[in-house]
């Protein structure tokens, strides 16, 4: 193959995007990065970005960080890097529907927790108590921007950027923004798949966890979306594709233009509160709970007081940050398992033992 036509290989791509992609579908060509450089000859701009989320080690230590249940005993519970391949997947398969630009789905949906804590929602919480305005949105693009690679981050595009940053809700309903609605409907993609996938996989581990049962749930809800696993999520993707589709062929000045019918987001939200009543909230009890927001916050405290102990080469590359600051992204980057050795190495007495 010459060099001619693999110069050309990424030119028939953002041609065939042109030629396939809806009209508010957004295209890969002239997408801007914090940092200009030479295009890729035979890969578009978001199929860069999706590479370089997926060999980066932020990403690689999802497979160690909490979805929901802590330390479970089972191999099929979620992870963190479970629930991005099925927050991806389903995004995937709607913004195909919809003929969405899918690469820009994929790198948004891959990279949208890399900023997450140990111990989920749990070490977050306790992070932001002792490090005020600590978000895993915020902090997944800090680590696409500022972390990776030795400080220089990934210099992803704009619009990866902005669907990382846009992606979280607030705790009121499955849509509503924090941070504002992502600027692209594939952005907007994400979020909502976001929302389909934890509402549906939490309850399945639940399930699973013998925290609640099925009949537990109100049978109005599992009437209107389904009573199996697969049966709620074709509901949900199915009634965004037919919402968003006349959203998006006729705009308006409407910011979400892909989103859940009123009357399908107000179950997903009933569901939602179910599962706070009887499972993000008494999770939140526990001993164990209680005992990993306290070892995130030491370990922070720690840090700050010893900044020395962070490894130099994580130091190094943000060498003009606060030591707050350098903490609690040191803390935000560790796995489940590496925060708890950490402590163990801090905290325990060498020759205390802990054999019964």
């Amino acid at each position: 193959m010459s060099t001619d036509s693999v110069a050309s290989i990424r030119e028939l791509l953002e041609a065939r995007e042109e030629a396939w992609l809806h009209p508010a579908g957004t295209r890969s060509r002239g997408a801007t990065r914090p940092r200009a450089e030479p295009e890729c000859p035979f890969r578009t701009a978001f199929q860069r970005d999706r590479d370089r989320i997926i060999h980066s080690k932020a990403f690689r230590r999802l497979k160690h960080k909490t979805q929901v249940f802590i330390a479970p005993s089972g191999d099929h519970f979620r992870t963190r890097l479970t629930h991005t391949l099925e927050v991806t997947q389903i995004a995937r398969t709607i913004g195909r529907a919809l003929r969405l630009n899918e690469d820009l789905i994929e790198a948004i949906g891959l990279a949208h927790d890399l900023g997450h804590t140990p111990f989920g929602h749990t070490g977050e919480r306790a992070l932001a108590a002792v490090f005020p305005g600590f978000r895993h949105n915020e902090q997944s693009l800090r680590v696409v921007d500022r972390i990776e690679r030795d400080g220089r981050g990934l210099n992803l595009t704009d619009p990866v950027r902005d669907g990382i940053l846009r992606h979280s809700k607030t705790i009121e309903s499955i849509s509503s923004p924090v941070a504002g609605w992502p600027r692209t409907p594939e952005g907007q993609v994400v979020k909502i798949s976001d929302g389909i996938a934890y509402i549906n996989h939490d309850l399945d581990d639940a399930l699973r966890a013998g925290v609640i049962r099925l009949e537990d749930v109100p049978r109005d809800i599992l009437d209107t979306l389904g009573w199996t696993h697969g049966e709620r999520i074709h509901r949900l993707v199915a009634d965004v594709i037919a919402t968003s589709q006349p959203l998006l062929d006729a705009p308006t000045s409407e910011t979400a233009v892909v989103r859940l019918s009123p009357d399908m987001e107000d179950v997903a939200n009933r569901l939602r509160r179910f599962l706070f009543e009887r499972v993000y909230e008494p999770l939140n009890q526990l001993d164990s709970t209680r005992k990993a927001e306290r070892i995130i916050q030491f370990l922070f405290e720690h840090f700050v007081r010893h900044p020395e102990e962070i490894p130099a080469d994580f130091r190094s590359a943000l060498t003009d940050e606060p030591v707050e600051r350098i903490a609690a992204d040191y803390v935000a980057s560790m796995t489940d398992r590496f925060a708890l050795a950490c402590f163990e190495a801090i905290w325990v007495p060498r020759f205390w033992s802990f054999l019964g």
